[in-house]
């Protein structure tokens, strides 16, 4: 068995790689087990790194050390490879895939707990090849959330006022874009505000849309929401990020359904676990069982399955 330990060198501060390094190496005196402490180096880097290691054939439990993004790499690292298991050690900006675990979330701070942990089977979604462990979406949330990216990328925009200045211009752009639907056997046409798919529960720093979706039922929960004003839409968000689409009928449809895809006359941005995909045609497709994740010791969620 190897245990490899993959950190994101952004992650925290304070020397945060430094620390959390010497803290795994501490975590891992009594074991036997080979171990290694990878830091990525760019996009995907970690994808590629757990790709190689699981080609030997061996065990492999996997550590993603860093926000949602991270666990997301190592996730679409690991599919087709059944000797590997992966898990979240969250030390990011974003947590949200852990959330859902409820008081099981904080269990995934204790490297002990990780390492005698024990995998599970849980679904993704793939998304045009790029796999989703939590959310993906489209449409005004999603292009707000990648527009985010671009304006941190000046060091003088925090990451709150990025936020901001994306909605306003999102907003300013219009809510609604033309899209053509199919999910069960249905065709939707028309003009959107956004759709977003659930595997986990929570995306987008605390939106809970859909709260019992659930990572193993073989089952996406899809919210579609349709044409909007933009006052309407103000006053909708706040019940749709809480969960509550039951009272929004008139606006939100919900579906639960093992794929959908859309057309576009323009490229979609389409949000996966935070990470942009761009695409006139998307799909987004449940794969059952594709990734063995790890859930430390004493978790509720894990012994509520068993």
């Amino acid at each position: 068995m190897k245990h490899l330990f993959i950190i994101n060198p952004t992650a925290g501060k304070n020397n945060y790689p430094e620390k959390l390094s010497s803290r795994i190496r501490e975590a891992m005196t009594d074991i036997t087990d080979e171990f290694e402490i990878y830091l990525t180096k760019a996009p995907m880097d970690a994808a590629e790194k757990v790709r190689s290691e699981a080609a030997s054939g061996h065990p492999l439990r996997v550590y993603a050390c860093g926000g949602d993004g991270t666990l997301n790499e190592c996730a679409n690292g690991a599919v087709g490879s059944p000797n590997v298991a992966i898990t979240h050690y969250a030390c990011g900006s974003g947590n949200d895939f852990l959330r859902m675990f409820g008081e099981d979330a904080a269990l995934f701070s204790d490297l002990k707990a990780l390492i005698n942990g024990k995998p599970y089977p849980i679904d993704l979604i793939n998304v045009c090849g790029r796999r989703s462990i939590n959310i993906c979406s489209l449409g005004f949330d999603a292009r707000v959330g990648i527009g985010v990216h671009k304006y941190t990328k000046n060091a003088f925009i925090s990451g709150t006022l990025a936020y901001v200045i994306s909605l306003l211009v999102q907003f300013v752009k219009g809510i609604n874009r033309p899209l053509r639907i199919k999910l069960n056997g249905q065709e939707l046409n028309g003009e959107f505000a956004l759709v977003c798919a659930c595997n986990g529960r929570y995306y987008g720093g605390g939106f809970n849309p859909v709260p019992d979706a659930e990572p193993d039922d073989g089952l996406m929960d899809v919210l579609v929401v349709k044409k909007v004003s933009r006052l309407r839409f103000l006053t909708l968000i706040g019940k749709y990020s809480t969960g509550r689409y039951a009272e929004l009928s008139s606006h939100v449809s919900h579906y639960r359904c093992t794929e959908i895809s859309f057309e576009s006359a323009d490229d979609l941005s389409i949000n996966v676990d935070g990470e942009a995909v761009f695409s006139r045609t998307p799909s987004f497709r449940i794969e059952p069982g594709a990734v063995s994740f790890i859930f430390p010791e004493n978790s509720a969620f894990l012994a509520s399955r068993q």
